[in-house]
């Protein structure tokens, strides 16, 4: 996939602002602190395009990133922040199921996790549902250039295991720094766009 253009286009804090050309769209979802904003800004070969925080919680919003003037990157508010207040986590947990379940441009979603640890229940309840309304996921680790590669095989079976991953299932190992995984993403996206089965099982 090459990227020829990208803008930041709304953040959207109730459906009704939602972007209405019908482009199609790729969801992505992580806890806080994971590097979702990182994660797209090395996809799509822009630095500084979606704001990256050093608070943990901050993005509170749907943020749209219209990519190629052909479908649109959904950054959706991080989940699992213990400092955000209970009220709030329950806002954002209906907002966003909101989204996943009712979106009908939404073509598919990147679950990013951290690599070094083992998944949260959080994860894996966003993992299982997800799976459950039968929505294509690829589930990208991120943070590798902070561990040796002699690391990721224990480390990919801990979150294949934690999150109970079929074997089948894609599962990508993934540097902001290093640009590593970014190639078997933008495949992946390219194939759920085309509506094409792609297995980049590691």
């Amino acid at each position: 996939m090459i990227i020829k253009s990208s803008e930041f286009v709304i953040s959207a804090v109730d459906k009704k602002q939602y972007p209405q050309e019908g482009f199609k769209e790729i969801a992505l979802a992580g806890r806080s602190n994971v590097g979702k904003s990182s994660l797209i800004n090395k996809v799509i070969n822009r630095k500084n395009l979606a704001r990256t925080s050093s608070k943990p919680g901050k993005t509170q919003t749907l943020n749209f990133y219209l990519i190629n003037k052909e479908f649109y990157l959904v950054d959706l508010p991080g989940y699992g922040f213990a400092q955000v207040a209970a009220a709030i986590k329950e806002q954002w947990a209906r907002f966003i199921e909101e989204y996943l379940k009712e979106r009908k441009e939404l073509k598919g979603v990147i679950q990013v996790v951290d690599i070094r640890h083992e998944p949260t229940n959080d994860d894996v309840i966003m993992y299982e549902w997800l799976e459950h309304y039968g929505i294509p996921t690829l589930v990208a680790a991120t943070k590798s250039d902070k561990i040796s590669r002699g690391q990721y095989q224990k480390q990919l079976k801990l979150i294949r295991e934690k999150m109970k991953i079929p074997k089948e299932q894609p599962l990508v190992v993934f540097s902001a720094v290093s640009g590593e995984g970014v190639e078997e993403i933008h495949n992946w996206v390219e194939g759920i766009l085309g509506d094409r089965e792609m297995n980049m099982d590691q």
